[in-house]
């Protein structure tokens, strides 16, 4: 008995390391962006409020693999606290950023980013973004199924479109 459920944990383990693992048959090509104007945006999801455009450079953030996608934000638009299935890296390409931690988004406790600013976040860690008076676009990299889930269901757009 305790054999039989060694081995099943032992098949279970690699089961789960086996699906963790990207389709490494899903990125042969080179993709190349040669700058900015290059980059073809469309609306993004209801999950986002409205006026965010969306580019999904790689991949895709619904499926198991690397992605990678930039978001043109507007002037005054707040992303409220949520959190990500997996983690992320969020790259500020152009415009201002800022950013805060928890579940609550707290203004004078966001930290702003400049042009180049990086940010790592580990999966299911709540933060929100939010932009003051520029536009930002920032490139989100990260391993799908990416997913966002509102910390307070009541913030998500999508309920209100």
């Amino acid at each position: 008995m305790k054999q039989a459920v060694r081995l099943s944990a032992l098949g279970l383990a690699a089961g789960l390391s086996t699906a963790a693992i990207a389709d490494p048959s899903a990125h042969k090509q080179m993709i190349t962006v040669k700058d900015a104007a290059a980059v073809q945006w469309k609306p993004a999801p209801a999950a986002l409020p409205k006026g965010i455009e969306i580019s999904v450079i790689m991949g895709d953030p619904d499926k198991p693999g690397p992605f990678a996608l930039r978001l043109r934000i507007p002037p005054s638009t707040v992303i409220a606290p949520h959190t990500h299935a997996t983690d992320e890296t969020v790259t500020l390409l152009d415009g201002a950023l800022v950013h805060d931690m928890g579940e609550k988004m707290v203004e004078s406790r966001g930290e702003p980013f400049g042009q180049g600013g990086f940010l790592y976040l580990p999966a299911l860690m709540p933060h929100s973004l939010w932009t003051r008076d520029q536009p930002a676009v920032i490139q989100v990299n990260g391993t799908g199924p990416f997913g966002l889930n509102y910390v307070n269901p009541a913030d998500d757009p999508s309920k209100a479109r």
